[in-house]
């Protein structure tokens, strides 16, 4: 497990705990580390496994299923990437399905005894609790920022809003985003198509250029412009 430390210091539930320490926490969680071939389910819709999970290798997808039945991927996964940790303590079931997109290892950590520390009462535990609590704000005010997304009239000023949204957070006018075009639609709520289409007509319009999942913002007062209208 320690040729993984760098990459779970790197992660936001981890965040600020030293190497040593780090050796500590797991060794009172005693994670669960399980192996997946492509198209393996990691985590499945409707169901509450009890436990936060953490990518160690491969690549993963979050896919949801829509009323008539297609599975939309949401959001990619890759090393590092923490899933579940939503959802600790809590009833409510995942309302995603998350398959491996090849050849994959993930660890697995009982939400119980993340919550419940033990007799030894590691300092580090205060740390990653402050730390869950901590992504789970981030992850809150994310859903608030998407309802603020989804009260704009237009496509095309949700759209301006989110990639405007995307370039701050990344300190640049290039960056990456964690969707597929199918997963930025659902992110949006509207089709497909119809996102395609309007990426298209502001790349014709030198807004933006686009490479797969990466955007590269040309005109950033018109998209400025468009957001506010």
């Amino acid at each position: 497990m320690e040729e993984y430390y760098p990459l779970l210091a790197a992660t936001p539930l981890f965040a600020d705990i030293p190497p040593e320490g780090l050796a500590r926490l797991l060794g009172c969680f005693a994670p669960a580390v399980r192996r997946y071939e492509k198209g393996g389910i990691l985590l499945l819709a409707g169901y509450d496994t009890g436990e936060i999970g953490i990518l160690l290798e491969g690549s993963a997808t979050a896919l949801k299923t829509t009323p008539d039945g297609a599975a939309v991927a949401i959001t990619d996964l890759a090393p590092g990437s923490v899933f579940g940790d939503v959802l600790a303590g809590s009833a409510v079931k995942s309302p995603v399905t998350i398959t491996a997109r090849s050849a994959s290892k993930a660890m697995f950590i009982s939400c119980r005894k993340l919550l419940c520390p033990c007799a030894a009462m590691h300092p580090e535990h205060t740390q990653l609790m402050q730390n869950l609590v901590r992504t789970i704000s981030e992850k809150y005010f994310d859903l608030s920022r998407r309802v603020d997304l989804l009260i704009l009239k237009s496509l095309r000023s949700k759209l301006c809003a989110y990639l405007l949204g995307q370039a701050k957070a990344a300190g640049a006018d290039t960056f990456s985003i964690p969707f597929s075009r199918a997963g930025l639609a659902e992110y949006l709520n509207c089709e497909r198509s119809a996102l395609c289409r309007e990426i298209s007509r502001m790349r014709a319009e030198g807004l933006i250029e686009t490479y797969k999942n990466s955007f590269k913002i040309l005109d950033r007062a018109a998209l400025a412009r468009e957001y506010q209208r």
